[in-house]
């Protein structure tokens, strides 16, 4: 996998993961997928977004979390 749109810099946002050095991490690009499903929506509010960016962050995030296991209560 090649994230070359994520990037790394201790001196902006503690060093997360963000998208072209720009102040917006990959978690809020996560957050906001899930807020605004309707990409012309979320395109509206982050016109700077992508579509590689929006695409590689989530490959990132689910990367991140490939060999993790995090309790989910159970469906009663």
């Amino acid at each position: 996998m090649t994230f070359d749109r994520i990037t790394r810099d201790p001196g902006r946002l503690n060093g997360q993961p963000c998208i072209r050095n720009l102040r917006l991490s990959v978690r809020r690009v996560v957050e906001a997928v899930a807020a605004h499903p309707d990409r012309a929506e979320l395109h509206r509010e982050y016109p700077e977004l992508e579509d590689e960016d929006i695409r590689q962050a989530l490959e990132y995030a689910a990367a991140m979390l490939e060999d993790k296991t995090l309790p989910l209560k159970s469906a009663s």
